[in-house]
């Protein structure tokens, strides 16, 4: 095969078009720290002669001024492109390249093995067929190797190649091949990989590789190359799924053309095929498929196009448009895998952004139903995932939404979590069965509803919601603006943090799961009160804004006024009126806010109080100017009831 820096005019138009016929394999490598995965991608690059002169030239620099094996070819440097890599010789992002034989065309994630960036790793298996699991021959199978083995296998790659590395340090025993590779097998068989081949390597010197070693005769197998090049892959598994095509954006540049565009998840769709737009599942036809290419009769799987209807349907970003004949699941409840990728640990009953295609919902987890020992493959009892973790659990959804289970397809059943807060992705997961309660229990509509109940009270209602620290006086301003809102004849109800953990939520402690707990039922009490024509008032420490923010979008536009009743925390401990500061600081109260566990101060809340320079009188009269001010406390003159 020529090298590439060697074509020029028509032969670069000849090697372009033999590249359109070729298939393409899509290909993952991962293991442990230093397995040799860097070395092994940058040998295939620069055997496949894929590089160009003045790569070259830089790898042969750079091989000479930072590279490990005295001045020779270091072929990890291809790819260990950022400083901070070079720096601590580990890999710790995705790299993606491209190459190409006679036969195909690949491209490669060169995934992290570290562990700590066990998250880049599920990145670049989302989309792969086939993955190289490296082991070196002289360590074996590491704690790492399975965690990768156990997410390649949840993400459903079915074709994995264990590459036994490093072959050369072992002096190319067969005793030892043989024992890493029944290792690995066995453990690969038990959690549902069936498809081994196992090839004994040196990324170093090139040992089958590209080409049959002599040092290891003993070995009858192909080469990596070679398996890379004949592995059968199902390129037609996206063409024969169902038609799933995510909305991306609605496409109306003026009033004569309006469609739908985005990329098609899996299936084809014609010109006059009748489709469901999903979850609404409002019916229509395809009148027009439009691509960049012009107007089309056929569309397939990954095609980027816009679909213009026959009728006026509602459809907006994040709805799913499939076949009548074969519509996705519509559901807001699921039992689903989760792998947590954050340092910041998953807590039972926080909001989260639950993002599947183009659609983004919020999502609640709810209690683990377990974690799994990547180690032992055993189901493990926990309330929460820390970083890394694999989790079995409950999700429920504010909305319905069109999902294929993951086993059936990888692009409508696999998802992200993202943080509330800092918009950070944390998670990642696969949906695996909507639960059989998501669709015996339907919303039912009430004739009296609350603007009825408004009408009939004589003012608006919605949630003042005090947050602070302990002592701060929440609940002495509470008490006091609940008075004053009472004797105007005004619908009252104050929650108060010690009051309902006598009761609602007696089964709760104060570990962040179970402060994250008390304030979604919290919420939740006050929206249905709120609902009920009520001015509620809650006075909580509540210390997390994820949780906050949890409770004010319950709430519709302006029924939600967030008061910080900011005092120090010197000052409040100083009064400390439970004498709960004294018993935290002496270690016999654990998980006290300001002492062992944080509170997150308000970014904008409607009201900041300084109760070291107001006092509760003041800070009520302030409230009520603020309540006022913002339509509370008018008279509600709505349609009679």
């Amino acid at each position: 095969m020529a090298h590439v820096s060697d074509l020029i005019g028509t032969d670069i138009e000849r090697y372009l078009k033999q590249h359109e016929t070729k298939s393409l394999l899509r290909f993952i490598t991962c293991g442990s720290v230093d397995d040799g995965k860097s070395t092994l991608i940058g040998r295939l690059l620069y055997e496949s002669k894929m590089l160009f002169e003045d790569q070259l030239a830089a790898l042969a620099a750079d091989s000479r001024k930072i590279g490990t094996r005295g001045g020779e070819m270091d072929y990890a440097l291809l790819l260990d492109g950022l400083a901070a890599e070079r720096e601590q010789g580990i890999t710790i992002d995705v790299a993606y390249r491209f190459f190409s034989t006679d036969r195909r065309k690949f491209i490669v994630a060169d995934t992290p093995g570290h562990e700590q960036y066990t998250r880049n790793m599920i990145t670049g298996a989302s989309t792969a067929d086939l993955a190289i699991i490296l082991v070196d021959a002289r360590k074996g199978m590491l704690q790492q190797t399975r965690r990768h083995s156990y997410l390649v296998s949840l993400i459903g790659i079915r074709n994995v190649v264990l590459a036994v590395n490093k072959m050369d340090l072992v002096d190319y025993s067969r005793e030892r091949f043989d024992e890493v590779s029944r290792e690995y097998c066995d453990f690969a068989g038990k959690i549902g990989i069936r498809d081994v081949t196992a090839i004994p390597i040196s990324g170093v010197n090139g040992d089958n590789i590209i080409g049959k070693s002599e040092k290891t005769a003993w070995y009858d197998g192909p080469s990596l190359m070679h398996h890379l090049e004949s592995v059968e892959i199902d390129e037609a598994r996206l063409q024969a799924q169902p038609f799933r095509f995510p909305v991306q954006w609605v496409n109306r540049p003026n009033l004569d053309f309006r469609g739908f565009a985005g990329t098609i998840a899996s299936g084809l769709v014609r010109v006059g095929e009748r489709i469901q737009v999903q979850p609404s599942g409002r019916e229509s036809t395809v009148a027009r498929i439009v691509s960049a290419d012009g107007n089309l009769d056929v569309a397939y799987a990954e095609q980027s196009v816009t679909l213009m209807l026959a009728d006026e349907v509602d459809v907006s970003r994040g709805d799913l448009i499939s076949t009548v004949d074969s519509p996705a699941q519509v559901a807001d409840q699921f039992e689903a895998t989760l792998v947590w990728m954050s340092d910041e640990p998953m807590l039972r009953g926080r909001s989260y952004l639950l993002k599947l295609g183009t659609r983004t919902v919020t999502a609640t987890v709810l209690p683990l139903k377990y974690k799994v020992n990547v180690n032992t493959l055993e189901h493990v009892a926990g309330e929460t995932l820390t970083l890394n973790e694999i989790g079995v659990a409950e999700i429920e959804l504010d909305r319905a939404i069109a999902f294929d289970p993951y086993d059936h397809n990888r692009e409508t059943g696999g998802f992200i979590v993202i943080d509330r807060m800092t918009n950070n992705t944390v998670g990642a997961g696969m949906l695996r069965f909507a639960l059989r309660r998501a669709s015996n229990i339907h919303w039912q509509t009430l004739e009296v509803d609350k603007r009825a109940r408004r009408v009939l009270n004589g003012h608006q209602s919605g949630v003042v919601w005090l947050t602070g620290l302990s002592g701060a006086g929440k609940s002495t301003i509470a008490n006091l603006l609940e008075k004053r809102l009472h004797a105007m004849g005004m619908r009252t109800y104050l929650l108060d943090g010690d009051n309902v953990r006598h009761g609602l939520n007696k089964d709760l402690g104060f570990t962040a799961e179970d402060r994250v707990e008390n304030i979604r039922r919290i919420a939740e009490v006050a929206k249905l009160m709120a609902d009920a024509g009520v001015i509620v008032i809650t006075a909580f420490i509540s210390p997390f804004r994820s949780e906050r923010g949890m409770a004010r979008d319950l709430m519709e536009n302006g029924e939600f006024i967030e008061v910080f009743i900011d005092t120090p925390l010197e000052v409040a401990e100083q009064r400390d009126p439970k004498g709960l500061y004294k018993k935290a600081r002496r270690g016999e109260l654990k998980n006290f806010t300001g002492i062992d566990s944080p509170y997150e101060r308000p970014q904008n809340p409607e009201m900041r109080i300084d109760t070291t320079s107001s006092s509760p009188e003041t800070a009520v009269e302030a409230i009520f100017d603020k309540l006022q001010a913002m339509g509370f406390l008018d008279v509600f003159r709505g349609a009679p009831i």
